[in-house]
């Protein structure tokens, strides 16, 4: 990302020209110092998970998130460091991350194996290459949304910004849901409990559901009022009026496409959760590339609802017929 930060912007759209660029680099080329501890700390926090543990990442979370907003006013303000100065914030939090949990970590087992001949690879190549591969999948959607609003010009950059901190930050709080559900069902499913798996099941999608309409109701009934606590800028605000209905309405939706997630992992579906978002992603990706330069801000808007909505459909789909690991719900 560092060396590679001017080739990665012009294929975002943003050009030598663009105001955006000079910030926009700097900003990356210093967040790629952050990449070994972005890492690292998911990885890590998939052990804490697996050990059951969901506090320990909860808190280290919580102080990356307190030190970020902490630093990023008085490094951007305060001693005038601009974008720069909210990329040096956020790579300071995300390293005090990492060395929290690490040192946690390092409590309950050894961070080093005896040799490497100890370190068994072969064991997460397969599935963790069908998880790279998924998460590539949904990445390169994102990425592609991102750069159809670059295209578009700083204003429309700026609302779309707004909108997917918003979307993706209310979204992933059903991660909390996903994640029980995920670890209820492996360990039933480990003691052949069929009977709990399935009911871990349908009630975390119950769960999701409810919660995906709360926020469907908050974000709804407040979005349009705060805007303008992130920007007094009236054209940016009238590009967010036309992202905030996609915004709210797919709550619901993204809700049930996170637990569905958490249900397959759960399952070890690591094959159809991998093979139906890169199926997924391309059609969505392929109707921004289409829509997006004709029907502007909203085209990009109607991709990203069309990702989301494929993704609870692939889920309704594998439950439904009981298929895979699921022939034990038939």
């Amino acid at each position: 990302m560092m060396l590679g930060a001017r080739p990665i912007l012009e294929l975002m759209g943003v050009s030598m020209s663009s105001n955006m660029r000079i910030p926009a680099e700097q900003y990356l080329s210093l967040r790629a110092v952050g990449a070994p501890a972005v890492v690292v700390s998911l990885a890590v926090q998939g052990v804490f998970r697996g050990f059951k543990d969901t506090r320990t990442p909860l808190y280290a979370i919580v102080l990356e998130n307190v030190i970020n907003t902490i630093l990023v006013p008085i490094l951007t303000f305060t001693f005038g460091y601009g974008v720069s100065g909210a990329a040096v914030a956020t790579v300071i939090s995300q390293y005090v991350m990492a060395l929290v949990l690490l040192l946690k970590m390092s409590r309950k087992v050894e961070l080093l194996p005896p040799s490497l001949r100890d370190l068994d690879f072969s064991r997460f190549l397969s599935n963790g290459g069908l998880l790279l591969a998924r998460s590539a999948a949904v990445m390169v959607t994102m990425t592609l949304a991102t750069s159809e609003a670059a295209r578009q010009g700083a204003i429309p950059m700026a609302a779309h910004q707004i909108c997917m901190q918003i979307w993706l930050a209310t979204s992933l709080l059903s991660d909390a849901i996903a994640l029980a559900g995920q670890t209820i069902i492996a360990s039933a499913l480990a003691k052949g409990d069929h009977d709990l798996a399935k009911a871990a099941v349908f009630r975390t999608l119950q769960m999701g559901l409810v919660f995906g309409f709360l926020l469907f109701l908050v974000l709804s009934l407040s979005l349009s009022s705060l805007s303008t606590i992130f920007t007094n800028d009236t054209l940016v605000l009238e590009f967010l009026a036309k992202g905030i209905p996609f915004v709210a309405a797919t709550q619901p939706i993204n809700s049930i496409a996170f637990v569905f997630d958490g249900i397959h992992f759960g399952a070890l579906d690591f094959v159809y959760a991998a093979q139906s978002m890169i199926l997924i992603a391309v059609v969505a990706s392929a109707f921004m590339l289409v829509v997006a330069p004709v029907w502007g801000f909203s085209g990009i808007w109607i991709g990203l609802t069309i990702l989301m909505v494929l993704r609870m459909l692939a889920g309704i789909l594998r439950i439904g017929t009981a298929s895979g690991p699921w022939r034990f719900l038939k």
